[in-house]
């Protein structure tokens, strides 16, 4: 027995009396039509239990009810909360994400930033964690739909959402002032790059607010990574230790840096003091526990996919924006004043400078 046909857009519009293409519209909201022509189709489409291909109804709207999220790496904690925050804001709006790690190579940016290009996708959440030559900003600004997160892509001429880097190195520096410490050693990400400048901008700033000029700030510039903190700490230990504290500007520098410091008997916050920034990893069971400042990933991540569903991209004049999420500080056990040999130590520096 032939097994029977699922009727198709030509059954509808030749029962309704219509062409295929009024059929398409309709059911795309593309077409108004006369009450008495809608009617019609719907009944065919009722009586041949007509049911529409959900993927060429995308494709027919130019649309692919899909979200691109492009990250460095799904295994640092940082990136997987954000892309489980992106997935949840899309749950919340029916919405699929198709997820793309770029182990943080320009070729693999470039390639996935294509996509919107090929109609595989009707936007992208793009985090780089690198400096651009201006290929990446580039090819941004031919695309268009693009929400730049965490890092600048400084030429690029789109939405942008990063955390108040600026308020992040502020808050951590006042915080060691409090404490009584004008020697801080800064360990950031490439200094090209934005959360680098800011951070050790407001670093700074905090700093200043206590002791004026009578600071002295030792930068060091890696990656954002737990290798770049043990090779940083091994720095700080050949230089002589020339600081009592150190904000290290993300939790992977961090834990690197307290591998290494440990395994030389330095002890935390006794012998030197250290904040983190972002506090994603489970810094709270750490011996001691680590203050940090907290970005919240979780909200960065949402917000971002509302910013990429609200933003009007014909008005190419308002598509450069910024908008900065608030930071804070979370106080723990890893910062006390000064200990009798790092004043000592510390006023040898002053002598020196």
């Amino acid at each position: 027995m032939a097994q029977e046909r699922t009727p198709g857009l030509k059954d509808v519009a030749r029962a309704a009396g219509v062409s295929v293409t009024t059929v398409s519209r309709m059911l795309n909201g593309s077409l108004d039509l006369p009450a008495l022509t809608k009617q019609r189709i719907e009944n065919a489409i009722a009586s041949l239990k007509y049911q529409p291909n959900p993927h060429a109804r995308r494709l027919s709207r130019g649309r692919s009810d899909t979200i691109g999220l492009v990250v460095p790496d799904i295994a640092n904690p940082f990136f997987a909360t954000m892309v489980a925050a992106v997935e949840e804001e899309a749950n919340d709006r029916g919405l699929a994400v198709s997820l793309y790690a770029t182990l943080n190579r320009t070729g693999r940016e470039v390639a996935y930033l294509k996509l919107i290009e090929h109609n595989h996708v009707d936007g992208l959440v793009f985090v780089t964690n690198h400096p651009d030559n201006g290929d990446l900003a580039a090819l941004i600004n031919r695309t268009g739909k693009v929400i730049v997160v965490d890092e600048d892509v400084p030429l690029a001429a789109v939405p942008k959402l990063f955390c108040d880097n600026f308020q992040g190195g502020h808050l951590a520096g006042r915080h060691l002032a409090e404490f009584g410490h004008r020697h801080v050693l800064y360990v950031g990400g490439p200094d090209a790059m934005i959360s680098t400048q800011r951070r050790f901008n407001g670093l700074r700033e905090g700093l200043r607010e206590r002791f004026g000029d009578d600071i002295s700030i030792r930068r060091y510039s890696g990656e954002y990574t737990v290798g770049c903190g043990r090779d940083m700490a091994r720095r700080f230990l050949d230089e002589g230790m020339p600081a009592t504290a150190i904000f290290a500007s993300s939790d992977e520098i961090a834990i690197g840096m307290i591998e290494i410091l440990r395994e030389r008997g330095i002890a935390i916050p006794e012998d030197l003091s250290i904040i983190g920034f972002d506090d994603v990893s489970p810094l709270h069971l750490f011996a001691p526990p680590l203050t940090a400042i907290r970005q919240p990933v979780r909200t960065i991540g949402r917000r971002a996919l509302s910013l990429l569903l609200e933003t009007n991209w014909q008005e190419s004049k308002s598509l450069a924006t910024e908008e900065l999420v608030p930071v804070e500080i979370v106080v723990r056990n890893s910062v006390a004043p000064p200990s009798t040999h790092n004043k000592q130590r510390e006023q040898n520096q002053r002598m020196r400078t």
